[in-house]
Formats: structure tokens, sequence, C-alpha cells
């Protein structure tokens, strides 16, 4: 009996290697994410990536794995409804910040509310860069680009306190530049049993150097480290106030457990609908309905 192979990060490799821009943290996510698949022992042909358009769209090149690049800020439809038809898949949704607070804004929050049972990975540079750096929905008040040579006059929105007022069940925060931590948010994110979100606050020295690594490390701090418990949504939301600009919290802000969308579907909580057998099933009856 031929001994299967080992599953490495290396794994998950395409043929295609990044073509981010050097120093990019898409790399940092890319490494972390291929960490905590072979982590968990997950084999590429059980994992379906789902990605929207951006930078982080084009990560969709270079991972291996079954890949679907959605339209602008419609990946997390497209994530839900690989979940339903087929649960027995680890489905990872992956997108940025411009792709999932303001094209797919919308859809963000109704999928937080929802509670499928898939992991979103927001890349979150604070900036457009694949079209060459505009604000972004989460852009630093007073930020200048080509689009606000003045400074960015709107209130960035705030992911974390997005999530938890729309009810997350699992609400995370990493950072690109601490790929060993980041990877086990993604493992835990992954675990969970519901939809979990996790926000990584990731450089882009092309396009918003001044959010460098260095300006990051000097306000990051681990919620682990203090000994905290992300069981209290007041707490969390208490440290979703806290201003990036100042300090950031990283790990998991809020976790409970409830049930998911697929559980309110009895079609679908105990198999997955690719397994069911529906050749005896004749839709005749149903589509004289809609004539």
């Amino acid at each position: 009996m031929q001994t299967p192979d080992p599953i490495k990060p290396e794994s998950y490799n395409s043929d295609v290697f990044p073509t981010w821009c050097p120093g990019c943290g898409n790399f940092g996510i890319w490494a972390a994410l291929k960490m905590a698949l072979s982590n968990l022992k997950i084999p590429p042909h059980k994992v379906a990536l789902i990605f929207g358009v951006g930078c982080s769209g084009n990560f969709a090149n270079f991972v291996k794995g079954y890949v679907f690049h959605s339209l602008h800020g419609r990946a997390l439809p497209v994530a839900s409804g690989a979940k339903l038809a087929n649960s027995d898949l680890h489905v990872i949704a992956i997108g940025g910040d411009g792709d999932g607070f303001a094209e797919g804004l919308s859809h963000t929050i109704q999928t937080i509310r929802s509670n499928v049972n898939i992991t979103y990975i927001v890349h979150d540079n604070h900036v457009y860069s694949l079209t060459t750096g505009q604000t972004s929905p989460t852009s630093l008040k007073g930020f200048k680009t080509k689009t606000t040579p003045e400074g960015s006059f709107e209130y960035p929105i705030n992911p974390m306190a997005l999530a938890i007022s729309a009810g997350g069940s699992f609400v995370a925060r990493g950072f690109a530049g601490e790929i060993p931590h980041l990877s086990d948010l993604i493992v835990q994110g992954i675990q969970h049993r519901g939809f979990s979100f996790i926000d990584v606050m990731q450089p882009c020295p092309t396009f918003n150097p001044q959010l460098s690594y260095d300006w990051y490390r000097q306000r990051l701090y681990k919620l682990a480290d203090q000994g905290y418990k992300p069981d209290n949504r007041h707490k969390a939301w208490d440290i979703a106030q806290e201003e990036i600009s100042e300090k950031i919290a990283t790990g998991v802000l809020y976790q409970e457990q409830r049930a998911t969308l697929e559980d309110n579907f009895p079609q679908i909580s105990k198999t997955a609908l690719v397994k069911k057998d529906f050749s005896g099933v004749d839709i005749r009856q149903f589509l004289g309905q809609f004539k």
C-alpha cells in the first residue's frame, strides 16, 4: 500500500509564483494560510477558496485547491453557496478591505448575521492597491492619495465593531507580519463552527507606505498575553473601539457557539447536498407553477 504524501505548506502551492510587490503583506497571509491548512492536515481537494477582486484576489493564481475568482465584493455569496451545496468542503473566502467593506459591505453584514459555516479572511491594507492607490473604507482620516490630495475627510469603517454589532460568532484580528500568530488565528477560525471573521492588518509598502511594518509593530498587542477571554461581547466591543492609530489588539475578540445557517435546513444539516440521490425526483410538477 502506497503511503500518501504528507501535507506540507508547499502542498498548496500552484505552479505560479506570486507577483505581488516586494514587501507586500499578502505574502505573509499566503504563508499563514498554507501553514494553517497544513497544521490541520486538510488536503487541497478538501478546500474551496473563493476570492474577491483586488490584490488579494490575485491570490487565486498562487494557491492549490478548488478556487473560484468571483466579482468585486461578491466572494461571500459564492462562498455561502459552495458551503450549502457541499458542507464537506472547508470553504474560505478571501477579499480586501475595499472588496468587503465597500462593494461587498451588505454581503459582509448579511453573511455575518446568517452564521454560515465558512471562514472570511480580509486583507486590510487601508487602500485600493490594485487600482494604484485610492482611499478605501478603512483608510485613516487625512490619508492623501491621488483622489484625495487634501486628505480623506471620511471616518474609517471599523471592521471589528462592524462584525461584533452584526452578531459575529467569531471575530478576530491578525497581522500579516506575524505569520505563526496569524496562522493560529486561521486554524481557530476554520475549526470554529459558524462564520469566522478574520481581519488582517496588512502593510502595502507601495501605495500606503505610512502604515509600515514598524508602524504596526509600535501599536500591536496580543490579547492572549493579557489573559483576555473572548466570551463577552461587551468587552469585545470596548476593545473594538480602540483607535488603530494608537493601539491595535490582535487575537480573538469574541467567540460563541450557536446554530449555523446549515443547521436550520434539515435537507443539508446531516448530509452534504452533493451526496444526495436526486435520480428519482421529478421536478416537472413544480416547473408548471412558473409558466
